[in-house]
């Protein structure tokens, strides 16, 4: 075998093998560690075959006492670039709230419940070469749901 073949083939096996080994979000690129007040919290995205057919939804929120009403948070989430690499990381920098519909709940139990952050931002591109990096304010937990577009396309009607 000649030499540039067999370079060619560890470049390639080294590249390919990169996302696997990549673990540790240090290995990725040098994410700023979390201010004070603030946590950072770190998704890994599984790769998909159609990556556009994709959307992530972070949901940001709390787990608080609520009764029979509908509860959510407010804030955005805020998208930044990591200085000389490019890559975006995500911020949520105030949280406020809860915020309640005022239905009148027939007995005062109260149970814990996930409440979340709703506002701008939370909805993103599905990228799953790249951790989805989020800065959140302490005592808020970062959940996240994965979308997918249907196969099934409809056409629109001319009125």
């Amino acid at each position: 075998m000649r030499p540039i073949t067999l370079s060619a083939i560890l470049t390639l096996t080294l590249a390919a093998a990169a996302p696997a080994m990549a673990a540790s979000l240090k290995d990725v690129a040098p994410y700023p560690e979390a201010e004070k007040g603030y946590t950072r919290q770190v998704i890994h995205l599984p790769d998909q075959a159609d990556e556009s057919a994709y959307k992530l939804e972070i949901l940001a929120g709390k787990t608080l006492k609520v009764d029979c009403n509908r509860q959510h948070l407010g804030g955005n989430l805020e998208e930044r670039t990591l200085e000389g690499w490019g890559y975006n990381y995500y911020r949520l920098d105030k949280v406020a709230g809860p915020a309640s519909t005022l239905m009148a709940c027939p007995d005062s139990k109260k149970t814990d419940a996930f409440v979340p952050v709703v506002g701008e931002g939370f909805m993103l591109r599905y990228n799953s070469k790249l951790p989805v990096v989020v800065y959140v304010p302490k005592g808020v937990e970062v959940r996240y749901r994965v979308w997918s577009a249907s196969q099934d396309v409809q056409k629109a009607k001319v009125e």
